[in-house]
């Protein structure tokens, strides 16, 4: 990644007109898990959640929850979008499914503002 060095980076490789959902055809279901649900052990699983899970605070039950794949083994490429504050793509935070802002070059970086989806 040229963002988060030393990690991975998902680049484009045509160019993405503004407005292109992007990851279409992406229809892994997400699972909701409270933090007290979380393995605590080992570390490293653990991690996974950290490193990858949307997080979110309930609006009824102000639990924090965190929104994974059922499994770790069926990360698609949109779980490896890095983040950014000037970022090229936008997250529905309600379907969670990404859109260009504007148009993207091919070898630009994806990366998308966590904040407007993720605490």
């Amino acid at each position: 990644s040229r963002i988060a060095k030393g990690q991975v980076g998902v680049f484009a490789i045509r160019k993405i007109r503004k407005n292109t959902n992007l990851f279409l055809g992406d229809n892994e279901e997400m699972a909701w898990k409270e933090k007290g649900e979380l393995p605590r052990r080992p570390k490293s699983i653990r991690e996974l959640y950290e490193d990858f899970a949307v997080r979110r605070t309930d609006p009824h039950d102000k639990k924090k929850r965190y929104g994974c794949p059922t499994s770790f083994n069926r990360l698609t490429v949109a779980w490896y979008v890095n983040k950014s504050k000037t970022p090229n793509m936008r997250c529905n935070s309600r379907y969670y499914n990404f859109t260009a802002l504007r148009d993207i070059e091919p070898g630009e970086e994806l990366s998308a503002d966590y904040s407007k989806y993720s605490e």
